[in-house]
């Protein structure tokens, strides 16, 4: 390997104090160090794994007739690779671990952005007025 491919450089960010305690309770789950758990769970992210919808799931099962194949399925032989027996929570947690940090962070970004906003009078959160207006077609 070229020294360009083992140095390492130092990437810093901040989170919410609940989710670096969710992270390395997970990491520590694991067996790996923060560093190691942040590092594949990004990798992981950049590869696209995420639980398809039904729709896409049965495309891809169906693709080569087998009805085997698809991302989900790979991320569900996974799970359990890494332990001789799981129940169906630990499986389920496995797989949906990370719902909850994306789903708060797809929140602070469409906040950020104008198009969702959180009333606190209401309990809840809504599109923004305008949230469609010059948007790309998404």
């Amino acid at each position: 390997m070229t020294e360009e491919k083992t140095e390492r450089k130092t990437v810093m960010t901040y989170v919410p104090a609940y989710q670096k305690e969710r992270w390395k309770t997970h990491a520590e789950r694991l067996g790996m160090s923060q560093s190691e758990f942040v590092r594949t769970m990004v990798q992981a992210g950049r590869r696209d794994f995420e639980i398809p919808d039904r729709t896409h799931a049965d495309e891809a099962a169906s693709d080569d007739g087998s009805g085997g194949g698809n991302e989900f399925e790979g991320r569900v032989l996974d799970a359990l690779s890494a332990a001789e027996h799981r129940s169906w929570d630990e499986l389920l947690d496995a797989l949906t671990d990370d719902i909850e940090d994306r789903l708060d962070e797809t929140l602070q970004d469409l906040q950020a952005a104008n198009r969702v906003q959180y009333s606190g009078r209401h309990g809840g959160y809504a599109l923004a007025p305008g949230a469609f207006e010059g948007d790309d077609g998404r």
